[in-house]
């Protein structure tokens, strides 16, 4: 399965709590919900579409997976929420138990497990395991080189800090631009994918 990453992001590199004050307040945060003046229904509305279109199962760590968890299910009849409700879906978490997962069809990755049981599923066959939000997973996966293919919403706003989902260990990662797309709003819908690395 070929690991996608979907995230909206600021211009300074932050993905921090996207889509409400108090989505992620940790570190003090107080941007929550920066992203909706840039949101375009046609374009990103559109990107969305087309990666949960090419998802078998979608992946998350905990405190994503629980926001999504208290928002989708009650929306059920609308065509993208029935698609998120019926997938598969995993969790990688330190805390929550079996009892704990309410949400359909979604299934334990224990937080010391994560690296390896991600691992078993990326050399699966099958669609793509599609990832949103959860910034901390995210990083240990590029970190890990298990991400197939990046696809980050670009928002013309700075936040001035807050979390990011780039590792920070000195490595360098080379990517390919596969496709951008701009929405009228001046977000900017970038597809990567990693490359070889080169010298220097």
């Amino acid at each position: 399965m070929r690991i996608v990453i979907t995230e909206f992001i600021s211009l300074d590199g932050v993905v921090q709590a996207p889509g409400g004050p108090q989505e992620d307040t940790d570190g003090g945060f107080a941007h929550g919900g920066w992203s909706h003046p840039y949101f375009d229904e046609e374009v990103l509305g559109g990107a969305f579409d087309a990666g949960l279109g090419s998802a078998e199962a979608l992946l998350f760590g905990r405190r994503t997976w629980q926001t999504m968890a208290g928002a989708w299910p009650e929306r059920a009849g609308d065509p993208f929420a029935d698609r998120m409700n019926s997938l598969k879906k995993y969790v990688v978490s330190g805390t929550l138990a079996e009892a704990d997962l309410t949400w359909n069809n979604t299934s334990l990755i224990p937080g010391d497990q994560a690296v390896p049981r991600i691992r078993a599923l990326h050399e699966t066959e099958g669609g793509d395991l599609a990832m949103m939000g959860s910034p901390t997973l995210v990083r240990t996966l590029l970190s890990e080189g298990l991400v197939d293919e990046l696809q980050l919403i670009v928002m013309p706003v700075i936040l001035g800090g807050g979390k990011t989902i780039f590792p920070g260990d000195g490595a360098k990662r080379p990517m390919e631009l596969v496709s951008t797309t701009t929405a009228k709003t001046g977000a900017q819908v970038c597809v990567y994918r990693p490359t070889a690395p080169t010298e220097g």
